[in-house]
């Protein structure tokens, strides 16, 4: 199964693209500094790049954590990222009510993994006729993923891809099982790997996440080498002061030399 977005098509077996962007909406400016300096990066290596952000952080450790712009607002920013660097633009959805207004702004529909098996949120996310990204939640077996496929193909949506974040080990902890991808692979939809959030601590620092940017490279040559669609990474040009998993942010200094080391080992695997 291929995705079509205009520019580029999506698949475990053709060269692979690249989600990414800060974890948060925090301003129009910056959205468009993180997205042109990206998209830069990107294009030198000839990848395939979609922004993400969200604009709402619903699913926070504590009631002080930081929630993010809004959906207006959120919404005037991908529009204007999306217009001014003409790429497209990604977000995460949670609630029915939020995919159909999203659905008219964004390329590709997130669901988060914390949602992933709400019926109703699938199905709505299929109905807007775009592609849609359910990222599976820490607790899904990889063979279960079809039957969060089969939710939105019920919909006559066949355009989607599934995104691997890793499994709950104990308490606290996210360990990444690169087996997933091989199985998740077996559905024929393309599979995309989170390099940020496989090294996150959910909750480990008590009234939030905690988490060590510095296995981010490790884990995504690890995904790369197994033959996936892309790599799904938070960057910051700032992450230690960022307002959300500034811990499993990847620095932008860092990018271009994680993504001339993946492109290598992308065109070797396949």
């Amino acid at each position: 199964m291929k995705l079509d977005f205009g520019d580029f098509k999506v698949s475990n077996t053709l060269p692979f693209i690249l989600i990414a962007g800060p974890d948060s909406l925090e301003s129009l400016d910056h959205a468009l500094y993180m997205a042109k300096n990206i998209k830069k990066i990107a294009d030198k290596f000839k990848i395939p790049y979609i922004f993400k952000a969200s604009y709402d952080k619903a699913n926070r450790t504590s009631i002080k954590s930081f929630r993010g712009v809004g959906l207006k607002k959120g919404m005037e920013i991908l529009s204007e990222v999306k217009k001014q660097l003409k790429i497209p633009v990604t977000t995460d959805v949670h609630s029915v009510e939020q995919a159909i207004k999203v659905g008219d702004v964004v390329d590709l529909i997130q669901i988060p993994a914390f949602l992933s098996r709400q019926t109703d949120l699938l199905l709505a996310a299929g109905k807007t006729g775009k592609p849609v990204n359910i990222k599976k939640g820490q607790f899904i077996a990889p063979n279960d993923v079809n039957n969060l496929i089969g939710k939105v193909t019920s919909t006559g949506n066949k355009q989607i891809m599934i995104t691997e974040r890793g499994t709950i080990f104990g308490y606290n902890n996210v360990v990444a099982d690169m087996r997933t991808l091989e199985i998740m692979k077996r559905f024929h939809y393309p599979v995309i790997f989170d390099a940020s959030h496989t090294v996150q601590l959910p909750s480990g620092l008590q009234n939030k996440s905690g988490g060590d940017r510095s296995l981010i490279p490790s884990l995504a040559r690890a995904a790369i080498a197994v033959s996936i669609a892309g790599i799904f990474i938070e960057v910051h040009n700032d992450p230690d002061n960022a307002p959300v998993d500034g811990l499993n942010s990847l620095n932008l200094k860092d990018l271009s030399g994680l993504l001339k080391t993946l492109k290598l080992i992308d065109q070797i695997v396949k």
